[in-house]
């Protein structure tokens, strides 16, 4: 079953004209840099995620609301009139989704426990076939069930398999439980899985297991001048569940990583942690760690750049084609859907940065980007958290916010 229906956002907070995508009057909510501006594009999307937008404009969201005998994990939108807002849209896929992706005549989409795949001709908003299954049968549950993934231009497909649990206790989550070691969870989970997006009916034996000790990559993309795979990894939760760390000690580490992907690179979860305040991998207290020993972590892959705890990256992407200030095609930005753990310091995230590269090393330190969803502890007018990422063919930067279920197009008007 398909729904099909005309498409009003409730919420206006920035003045649009049919000349929107060229010149928008800034919205006061939402904080950008100068010479940036947003309308929203979209809204009432439940649980909206990551993004893929097509040649013509249509953007096509992965809904997390989709279920059985309700038509909602894909949402297709156009923007017909070119006013920077959305004036249609289409929700199809019985299922839940929180990745799509486009390539080679196809919508790919995670369906919880694999990706399928619908046939879609150029220009249209809904598939002309049934789906078919390029990957099935991979682990669920726990406390990562998504499947994020990437499609290089060469058909080959990276996809994330997020961990079951926080530090492979044999008891998640509890009080000084030893970690199990080794950690049989790391051979199907915690990693990047290698696939080929033309053939159908693959499961994770078939693939090929591409890297290693990745805790949860949501956050994926691929570097535009050499495919190389790019993620960001949630680090760990609760290391106050150790008398070493004090509850302050737990919201400020670890940091959450950028990640330039090595093909069969072990990146140490559950075994390393990213401590911030002496910025180097440690050894977690599950194996025997504290606050000063690196041990087998000497030997884990470390991150490009860093970023505060628990801040939730969730997209990631390379700015590649468009109109912004030519120093946003040098690093990526980066979608934070924000904490829930760092007490007894504030809650924080909740917000999308740009973080500078040069030569595939940190060039400098994040910038700010778009913010005013959350200040001051609690949630703004235009509260919310940011989860998806895409570009337009125009150059416009889509975000997508899962509690409110907006999508946000920024553009770049130049000086005022």
């Amino acid at each position: 079953m398909r729904i099909r229906f005309l498409f009003a956002p409730l919420l206006l907070v920035a003045v649009a004209t049919p000349a929107a995508a060229q010149k928008c009057a800034h919205d006061p909510g939402l904080v950008l840099p100068p010479g940036f501006c947003a309308t929203l594009f979209a809204d009432s999307i439940p649980l909206a995620r990551h993004m893929a937008v097509a040649p013509n404009g249509d953007v096509f969201v992965a809904s997390m609301a989709g279920r059985p005998g309700s038509p909602r994990g894909i949402v297709a939108l156009r923007d017909a009139n070119h006013d920077g807002m959305a004036d249609e849209r289409h929700a199809w896929g019985e299922f839940r989704a929180a990745e799509v992706r486009l390539f080679d005549g196809y919508l790919y989409a995670e369906n919880g426990t694999g990706v399928v795949r619908y046939p879609l001709k150029a220009g249209a908003l809904e598939p002309s076939g049934p789906a078919e299954t390029v990957v099935e049968g991979l682990p669920g549950g726990g406390n990562h069930p998504l499947k994020t993934f990437v499609i290089a231009p060469n058909g080959v497909m990276y996809v994330n398999v997020g961990t079951a649990t926080n530090a492979c206790q044999s008891k998640d989550r509890q009080k000084e439980v030893p970690g199990i070691d080794p950690c049989v969870e790391r051979e199907t989970r915690g990693g990047i899985w290698k696939f080929d997006a033309r053939k159908l009916n693959q499961t994770q034996p078939t693939g090929e297991h591409y890297a290693v000790g990745i805790r949860n990559s949501v956050g994926m993309d691929l570097d535009p001048a050499d495919h190389s795979l790019w993620v960001m990894q949630h680090g760990r939760d609760q290391l106050n569940l150790w008398p070493e760390y004090s509850d302050l000690a737990s919201s400020e580490s670890p940091a959450e990583e950028l990640i330039h992907v090595q093909e069969h690179g072990d990146y140490g979860w559950p075994y390393c942690y990213f401590d911030v305040p002496k910025h180097e991998l440690l050894l977690a207290p599950e194996y025997g760690g504290h606050d000063d020993v690196q041990g087998r972590c000497a030997k884990a892959l470390g991150p490009v750049a860093t970023f505060p705890a628990h801040w939730a990256p969730d997209g990631l992407m390379f700015y590649r084609d468009g109109n912004f200030p030519a120093k946003y095609r040098s690093g990526v930005f980066i979608a934070f859907h924000g904490s829930w753990n760092r007490a007894p310091e504030p809650q924080a995230g909740y917000r999308v940065v740009f973080q500078p590269l040069e030569h595939g090393r940190a060039a400098g330190p994040y910038e700010n980007f778009a913010t005013g969803f959350f200040e001051n502890g609690k949630f703004t007018a235009i509260g919310g958290r940011p989860v998806g990422l895409a570009e337009g063919p125009d150059g416009a930067l889509y975000i997508a916010d899962d509690q409110h279920g907006r999508i946000w197009k920024v553009v770049y008007v130049g000086g005022r």
